[in-house]
């Protein structure tokens, strides 16, 4: 999928309002003075890096972090109706690891995570159109994310903090430890971080359907199959002589046959 000029800077003014519209001062202006500091970076940066993957294409990064800022507040709304203890975190906290819960995928300082591929093969049979920077250190997207931000002193809640980290929920096996526990005195206090897994789940399932989709209803084309039938019954001369050709290689066999 292709985003137009258009739409990547309609997709960066929504980001900048939610942070406008849901975070608090001070951190809102530091939140502010961040975003614009990497603006050339983020606001062209995709979601993944492959495109089996979600959003992986110009401006996918945004796109995606917007759609799970919506679909986290329409979670929230669901969780609130069916009788959840909403009052245990706030939509400020919602926002923020909404906002910021695949922030490591900028990179670093000074390096993006994701940069074009420069292997045609695997661009072409792999469907990366990416690939990831070895300039970057390796660190896991939540640590990467929350590093980026306590180094600009934008400061995060705990319940932030176990958001953000847990945002993958179980397909990520490091998650375990916060949330695959039968201990009640072990369990997220609240239930902000399993408001994020699903509204993060849905949008890139969503974004996966939208991309693909489409492409798995259409019909298979025939395989085009280099050979042709020959219909024509050959004699038994004829298919020896093919046979042998076949095993001897170059030698003149016209001249053998014509003597059979």
């Amino acid at each position: 999928m292709d985003l137009t000029a258009e739409q990547i800077k309609e997709n960066w003014e929504t980001l900048m309002n939610y942070i406008e519209g849901y975070i608090s001062s001070p951190r809102k202006e530091k939140l502010l003075e961040f975003y614009s500091k990497y603006e050339d970076r983020l606001i062209l940066a995709p979601a993944a890096h492959k495109k089996e993957y979600h959003n992986a294409f110009p401006g996918g990064y945004v796109e995606h972090v917007n759609r799970v800022i919506r679909c986290a507040l329409k979670q929230y709304e669901l969780w609130k109706e069916e009788g959840a203890y909403t009052d245990t975190f706030t939509l400020e906290e919602l926002v923020f690891s909404a906002l910021n819960h695949d922030l490591g995928k900028m990179g670093d300082e000074e390096h993006d995570a994701y940069i074009p591929q420069t292997d045609n093969w695997r661009k072409e049979k792999l469907g990366e159109d990416y690939m990831f920077n070895q300039q970057v250190p390796f660190a896991s997207v939540p640590d990467r994310g929350l590093f980026m931000l306590q180094s600009h002193g934008i400061q995060y809640t705990f319940n932030e903090m176990i958001a953000i980290q847990t945002h993958d929920g179980l397909y990520d096996p490091a998650n375990e430890k916060y949330l695959k526990t039968f201990m009640p005195e072990q369990k997220p206090r609240t239930s902000l971080p399993f408001i994020l897994h699903q509204a993060d789940l849905m949008a890139a399932r969503i974004e996966f359907e939208r991309e693909w989709l489409p492409k798995l209803s259409k019909p298979k084309e025939p395989k085009n199959n280099n050979f042709k039938l020959n219909n024509t019954p050959s004699s038994p001369k004829t298919n020896l002589k093919q046979k042998a050709l076949k095993s001897v290689g170059n030698i003149n066999m016209d001249k053998l046959f014509n003597e059979l």
